[in-house]
């Protein structure tokens, strides 16, 4: 019991450390970057509103995604909701709040999940990004969905899904990247399938394979530690403009087992006021032209503005 508690106060002490080195970075460096203090004046439109869509290329986009997007709902409120829930709003308020990135995990049923608790239909979640792309139009989306680790594919899912989503599918084409969003439209989803043992979605179908949005997730609760291996993976990308897949940086930790807070909100809360400080500290040490797909759990308006900003940035040759 004793080395338990000892255990503890070690892990609350490494916690507070590194907490304290983010907050002194801050401090000393500020978070300023192209675009910096640009507020959409609607995020629920924000691509179309930044300018001239006949200008605006598709590897300009800074995508702010939300992680574990589908968990709005899931488990039972203040029994199993806090330890994984990582979204609050719907995935219909997600993109209304500027979302452009959608992290939905599924098991065999096609019901979503996260772990071993579950949620809605995938139907349900389906329903919500339709409905928010007909209400917005001249908006695109990635759409990530891929079998949760332990579970089975859904049987026929890639049919499933290209049924569903139909005509609003942005077929495989890696030219696409280098297009601009007004030669994309009407189309709006990049769909990215993610089976854990059927087989992959093939080239130049409508979906696309797991390859196509990769990144370098790290399990930890440790804000610094995250920080830092985000920003190492970050730097051993090519500039967006010379790669045809999209890399994503969730500004994100996890609670661990061996720590005694497990509630996702307060563990969040250790590394997300200082999403503007990783992309300025980009920028300064020398890779900003690298982010693209930006993630968090529990997104808000000021995460958005921040990748909306450098956005607009990069259209104006800016950054």
């Amino acid at each position: 019991m004793g080395s338990q508690f000892s255990k503890q106060i070690e892990r609350r002490k490494a916690i507070a450390a590194e907490k304290k080195v983010l907050a002194d970075l801050l401090s000393a460096s500020g978070d300023l970057f192209p675009g910096s203090d640009y507020h959409p004046p609607n995020r629920t439109n924000w691509i179309s509103q930044i300018g001239d869509l006949e200008k605006l290329r598709l590897s300009q986009i800074v995508w702010p995604g939300t992680h574990d997007s589908a968990t709005d709902c899931i488990g039972f409120p203040f029994i199993s909701r806090p330890f994984a829930q990582c979204q609050s709003l719907s995935i219909y308020g997600q993109l209304s709040i500027g979302a452009r990135l959608i992290d939905i995990r599924i098991q065999q049923d096609r019901r979503v999940c996260h772990g071993v608790l579950t949620t809605y239909p995938i139907d349900h979640a389906l329903d919500q990004i339709i409905k928010f792309l007909s209400d917005s139009p001249s908006e695109i989306i990635i759409l990530e969905i891929r079998t949760e680790y332990g579970y089975e594919d859904p049987p026929g899912f890639d049919s499933f899904l290209i049924d569903r989503l139909g005509d609003r599918l942005i077929h495989h084409d890696e030219a696409v990247f280098s297009r601009t969003v007004a030669e994309i439209l009407p189309k709006q989803i990049i769909c990215i399938w993610k089976p854990r043992k059927a087989p992959h979605p093939p080239s130049g179908g409508p979906l696309w394979s797991a390859g196509y949005l990769r990144d370098n997730w790290i399990d930890t609760d440790l804000p610094n530690t995250k920080f830092e291996s985000n920003m190492k993976h970050l730097a051993d990308q090519p500039a967006v403009t010379a790669r045809k897949y999209f890399y994503r940086v969730e500004n994100t930790v996890t609670p661990q087992a061996d720590n005694p807070v497990l509630c996702v909100r307060p563990v969040t809360g250790r590394i997300q006021p200082y999403a503007r400080l990783f992309i300025s500290q980009a920028f300064a040490r020398g890779f900003g032209d690298r982010l693209q797909v930006y993630s968090t759990d529990f997104i808000d308006g000021d995460f958005v503005d921040a990748c909306a900003g450098l956005t607009l940035a990069r259209m104006e040759g800016k950054a």
